[in-house]
């Protein structure tokens, strides 16, 4: 009986150090999700202007017409 007393003690105990700090991990969480949206808006943005900077020199180039 002891030992059933003291495993559901040990049960309870873990559950309870599970549970716990839940506020500070939903933080860290929420400041890592805009961390990563910020970096993939960033190389977005960049990528964005490198396809525009590709367009520009291709409608340069394709406006001489040799002969």
């Amino acid at each position: 009986m002891k030992k059933l007393v003291l495993m559901a003690a040990a049960i309870v105990a873990v559950s309870f150090a599970s549970c716990g700090n839940k506020a500070a991990n939903a933080e860290q969480a929420k400041a890592d999700s805009i961390r990563i949206a910020d970096s993939i808006a960033a190389v977005e943005a960049a990528a964005a202007e490198a396809a525009a900077q590709a367009a520009d020199t291709v409608k340069a180039d394709s406006s001489v017409v040799a002969e």
